[in-house]
């Protein structure tokens, strides 16, 4: 038993603005489901959901994007367009010196726009990584949950990526941040009985929370809420 992973998704007051939003920033379409998504054309083969939600932000995001470049020209034309669809500048303690520019969308949640020549990141598309705050062990459960080999283990920072390449996973050690409340998390899709890939996750050290219509809401070990679609 294996899960793909079919989703990003943001936790969102107006899913429909916040799609919208990142729709324009990235240039992506629509998907054609009953759900607020986006096709992220990435080669990792995920979606960027937009799932309504109450929860209020109350610290810097867990996980956010780090979008890759290819020039300055091309740098200063995300930021701009960022800023036109309603991002503003965020600190999360980068310092006046760096060279990647850090922002928020309409709804709070952290991005990075990363200069030109990363070489950790190049070849995997402008979603070069969805960059976690979270512990050596947890970069494992994902490795094996997802099916994705490390790319990086060293100073207890792991990272992982699919088989057939695209957007990184990266998980920057100890400390932990404390939970956010509103964040983004992975909606997963099982390959067969989704009972069974459930256990299975169990088993690998994530913890049941609840069931909801669709899906089955479980825990990393590190306490980060996700969801194995059960119907979709």
């Amino acid at each position: 038993m294996s899960s793909r992973l079919f989703a990003i998704s943001f936790d969102a007051h107006q899913p429909e603005r916040l799609a919208r939003f990142w729709s324009g920033v990235l240039g992506l379409e629509r998907a054609g489901d009953d759900g607020v998504s986006l096709l992220s054309g990435n080669d990792a083969g995920y979606r960027l959901g937009f799932r309504p939600a109450r929860a209020g932000k109350s610290a810097q995001n867990r996980l956010h994007f780090d979008l890759t470049t290819t020039s300055p020209e091309e740098q200063r034309d995300i930021v701009a367009r960022a800023f036109e669809l309603g991002a503003e500048h965020a600190d999360v303690g980068q310092g006046p010196d760096a060279s990647h520019v850090v922002l928020a969308d309409p709804e709070g949640n952290e991005f990075c726009v990363l200069e030109p020549g990363n070489a950790f990141l190049a070849g995997c598309g402008t979603i070069g990584a969805l960059a976690c705050d979270g512990s050596q062990a947890v970069g494992y459960f994902w490795s094996r949950a997802l099916g994705w080999p490390l790319v990086w283990d060293q100073d207890e920072e792991t990272a992982v990526q699919s088989p057939d390449g695209g957007t990184k996973i990266t998980w920057g050690g100890p400390p932990l941040m404390p939970d956010a409340g509103k964040d983004l998390h992975l909606d997963l899709a099982p390959d067969g009985d989704p009972q069974a890939e459930a256990e299975r996750l169990l088993s690998l050290g994530a913890r049941r929370l609840d069931s909801a219509d669709g899906a089955v809401l479980l825990a990393d070990p590190d306490g980060n809420e996700f969801r194995l679609l059960t119907r979709r």
